[in-house]
């Protein structure tokens, strides 16, 4: 019988909320040595994920997208909008200006092969796990599809 999400993963995950200080977020990854932490509401449902890349932004600060000027308007030449999500990131004090909204996730009754295929597909290092009410009762890693491995 093939595993599932629910034989692996780790229950009860350490979880921030959007108010949370970066700087606590901060210090929780580099204590637990993990890369990212689900963000959760008042009634914990998942709301987004703070993950190490999340907080690359604050130390490597944004550039302005380029553009050209023509007959005195500028023309970018990239997204400005994404310019404005980045600022947002590199400027944030709070997890919730800087998480990732709309996280994917998976329920625990999934095949271990069909996270790690969603994992690999989108390219994502972590997957929280939801109960049917959309609560964070799980995380399940690439570490732990390899430790899954390996044991056997």
């Amino acid at each position: 019988m093939s595993k599932t999400v629910a034989d692996v993963m780790t229950c009860d995950p350490i979880v921030v909320r959007r108010e949370t200080p970066l700087k606590e977020a901060i210090q929780t990854l580099a204590e637990k040595r993990i890369s990212g932490l689900p963000v959760v509401d008042d009634v914990e449902k998942l709301v987004g994920i703070i993950s190490e890349t999340d907080l690359m932004w604050q130390e490597t600060g944004v550039t302005p997208p380029a553009y050209i000027m023509f007959l005195d308007s500028v023309i970018y030449l990239q997204n400005p909008a994404t310019y404005e999500r980045d600022l947002h990131k590199a400027l944030g004090q709070t997890v919730g200006e800087v998480m990732s909204k709309n996280p994917i996730t998976i329920s625990p009754d999934k095949t271990l092969r069909e996270a790690a295929k969603l994992m690999h597909d989108r390219s994502i290092h972590r997957l929280p796990v939801l109960d049917s009410a959309g609560q964070v009762i799980g995380i399940l890693t690439r570490g732990d599809i390899i430790r899954s491995m390996a044991a056997d």
